[in-house]
């Protein structure tokens, strides 16, 4: 995202928060999904939705790039209806230890986003264990 235009942030901006309210995630709680927690109050998350983008925080930008990844893995996972993946974001599922989705990422910050993305993408999972550098190269 640092590499991107302001124009081009503040669109990024609005698409997660867009996302993060169809998976009904309510202010608060996006901060916490953000790493925002702690730096801006709830509600002032309304300056998001008129057009601020988020800020070019390091831990912010790791956080946005999961949920991209997320967001991306429940498009595949679910091509032909688009609301099953609000329905994912909120089940409980037993690889989470029966929590949902959601209160995973709410719950356990940054460590949630990479445990929800590695379960829903398994390249992401694939490169997380260094699977991907570990394989024999032949002359």
């Amino acid at each position: 995202m640092q590499h991107l235009t302001h124009h081009e942030r503040v669109g990024m901006t609005h698409a997660l928060v867009e996302l993060l309210d169809g998976w009904g995630v309510g202010d608060g709680d996006k901060l916490k999904i953000l790493g925002l927690a702690g730096t801006i109050r709830s509600r002032t998350f309304k300056r998001y939705r008129d057009g601020t983008p988020f800020p070019l925080d390091h831990q912010v930008l790791e956080h946005v790039q999961h949920l991209v990844g997320i967001a991306d893995a429940l498009r595949t996972t679910f091509p032909r209806n688009a609301g099953m993946s609000a329905y994912w974001m909120r089940k409980p599922n037993r690889h989470l230890n029966h929590r949902s989705p959601l209160a995973v990422l709410i719950q356990d910050g940054l460590a949630g986003l990479t445990r929800v993305r590695a379960h829903l993408d398994c390249t992401y999972a694939w490169d997380l264990t260094g699977s991907r550098h570990t394989g024999t190269h032949r002359s």
